[in-house]
């Protein structure tokens, strides 16, 4: 591991201390003070080696940068940019003097997280539960009783129409073929834009059929590039290494049918499912489904996020929901007593001892306390609407399954942090309003009501 940031000397001529020149009071500058670095420098510790290459960056820095980036819903360059220039992210990230250059590449932060995985980043997420549980946010009795729903994380992709993906496929071919030094009967470079431009032109319209005979030339010319290839390329063992990715998912996008299943819905995305959540407006979604599990309990601070989980292969969500326990009484070292789900998790066959598990409209319930409870299970509906809204839950642009796991992770550890800051804010605003009630019930009457009159008060 790196070496601990070394703390603050007795001063340096010609450079000022971030503590000088901001508010102590700053949320970002109270959340630093309540999270506990030294943690994630012993869950990732594991991840380094002190005998080989140059030191690692500061782990509250690549941390902090996360953490900042989904809590302000910001890419990786715009966290970066952002980091340069205020003195609060600074200070959030364990920085004694004010920067003036990045001391990392924007890229470095696409490494740590493939370096670090979606399993070890669980601890970004519970240690926000955990400064949660510190500053009174949320009681550790309301995380004993959880809200779980499944959600759609989608990716960064077109939309995936037949003419779209089969012009895809063309560029993709023509570019390894570029790269590779390898010269093509016909490339079609320039006819399969516009036909996709005529295709999409005429496939809502009374000429659909005109349409469908642009795809099908559009399949022909594709069929007859991968053949071309083929042939060039047969008998050389380095050619078709260098080939074999890209023949493989441009023969899926050739062959595959409307009515096939697992179809390949992205050249650069292989991962991505098609899923319909019975919605009105969007009735299917491309990307991978997501379980996400909140307090029902009604906290001071808000609704915080308990557990987040991609879940590949689209299950059935009943299937989904004892791993997404599991996973909630790891992250908080609290059992759960209480799991309220909607009527999609039917079937679940989740038993053990001292859990209950209620589903939505069930009847013939007499407990007061579960009625009001089973209440509050669709109030986990905004939470994944702000996570989409505010985090990066929508469209996605990490890369791989592992970047779906990873991305559910930091954005749940992100909406966490918004909670926080503001339920700091709050506390601030009322410490200091009673502060004042008390000042002023000490103040004799003569004196307040001189000192309204002039305006100092």
């Amino acid at each position: 591991m790196p070496p601990k940031t070394p703390g603050p000397s007795n001063g340096d001529l010609f450079r000022m201390l971030l503590e000088n020149i901001i508010d102590q009071n700053h949320e970002l500058v109270r959340l630093a003070r309540l999270i506990d670095w030294a943690r994630f420098d012993e869950a990732f510790g594991a991840y380094y080696d002190d005998t080989q290459g140059r030191d690692g960056l500061p782990t509250q820095l690549m941390a902090g940068l996360h953490l900042l980036k989904h809590m302000k819903g910001l890419s990786d360059e715009e966290v970066c940019a952002a980091w340069l220039e205020n003195p609060y992210f600074q200070s959030f990230c364990g920085e004694v003097y004010f920067q003036h250059e990045l001391p990392l590449d924007r890229s470095s932060m696409t490494r740590w997280r493939q370096r670090i995985g979606a399993e070890a980043l669980e601890v970004l997420l519970a240690e926000t539960i955990a400064v949660a549980v510190k500053s009174k946010a949320v009681s550790p009795r309301q995380l004993e009783r959880i809200t779980v729903d499944t959600t759609v994380q989608t990716k960064a992709i077109a939309h995936p129409t037949d003419s779209r993906l089969i012009v895809r496929a063309i560029e993709w071919l023509n570019r390894a073929a570029r790269k590779h030094g390898l010269n093509l009967r016909q490339s079609f470079t320039r006819l399969a834009p516009r036909a996709q431009k005529e295709a999409a032109r005429l496939m809502h319209t009374g000429g659909s059929k005109q349409g469908l005979r642009w795809v099908r030339k559009l399949r022909t010319w594709l069929g007859r590039l991968i053949r071309d290839i083929e042939r060039k390329i047969a008998g050389d063992a380095g050619a078709q290494a260098a080939f074999a990715s890209v023949l493989e998912r441009t023969r899926r996008i050739f062959e595959q049918k409307p009515s096939d299943k697992n179809k390949l819905y992205a050249l650069h995305a292989p991962e991505v499912e098609c899923i319909g959540k019975g919605k009105a407006r969007t009735r299917y979604e491309f990307g991978v489904k997501t379980s996400v599990a909140t307090i029902n309990a009604k906290a001071k601070g808000g609704q915080f996020v308990v557990g987040a989980q991609a879940l590949p292969g689209n299950p059935y969500d009943g299937h989904s929901l004892a791993g997404q326990i599991n996973q909630v009484e790891q992250l908080t070292d609290v059992r759960v007593r209480r799991a309220y789900v909607d009527r999609g998790y039917r079937g679940h066959k989740v038993e053990r001892d001292g859990l209950d598990v209620i589903i939505s409209h069930t009847r013939a319930i007499t407990s007061p306390t579960i009625k009001r409870e089973m209440k509050r299970r669709s109030a986990i509906e905004p939470v994944i609407g702000h996570m989409k809204q505010d985090g990066h839950l929508e469209r996605n642009r990490l890369k791989g399954p592992e970047g779906d796991a990873i991305n559910a992770i930091l954005t749940a550890a992100g909406h966490n942090l918004r909670l926080l800051a503001r339920w700091l804010s709050y506390l601030f605003v009322f410490f200091l309003m009673h502060a004042l009630q008390a000042h002023a019930q000490n103040v004799p009457r003569a004196n307040r009501k001189a000192a309204a009159q002039s305006g100092s008060w």
